[in-house]
């Protein structure tokens, strides 16, 4: 089987958790609220969303669960995958730490195997801007 296809990134996020739930469950605004510059827009049509990448590339998931109780959001990427990608899911979920402090923890599963560290490598990525959009300046 290879390499491990899933790709955990615990994110130290200096804000509430409440606050960067907020952000992540609002699934129209990745563009704007998460990762500004890493997606350029955003469109939500139902339970489906399309990302427009800086590329030009169109990336469109479905949204699989919003969870309040466990502020948790699992969504699968199903086209416009830059890379050869045959399954795609993943999951934030914000963890409170105490006032003004949180982790954000994004899980991804990726199939084939062999393309886990290419996504990593995004993850890891995505996951600097969002520590940085989230938290006050």
């Amino acid at each position: 089987m290879g390499t491990i296809a899933t790709i955990v990134e615990d994110i130290a996020v200096a804000a509430d958790a409440d606050a960067v739930w907020d952000a992540v469950r609002d699934v129209g605004a990745v563009h704007r609220r998460l990762i500004p510059g890493y997606v350029l827009d955003t469109r939500v049509d139902g339970d489906v969303r399309y990302l427009t990448m800086p590329g030009g590339a169109v990336i469109r998931e479905l949204i699989v669960s919003i969870d309040d109780g466990l502020r948790r959001l699992a969504y699968s990427a199903v086209e416009g995958f830059e890379l050869p990608l045959t399954h795609h899911h993943a999951s934030f979920q914000a963890v409170p730490e105490g006032p003004g402090r949180c982790r954000l923890v994004w899980t991804t599963d990726v199939l084939p195997h062999e393309m886990a560290e290419q996504v990593r490598l995004r993850v890891v990525r995505g996951a600097q801007v969002m520590k940085q959009t989230l938290e006050p300046a």
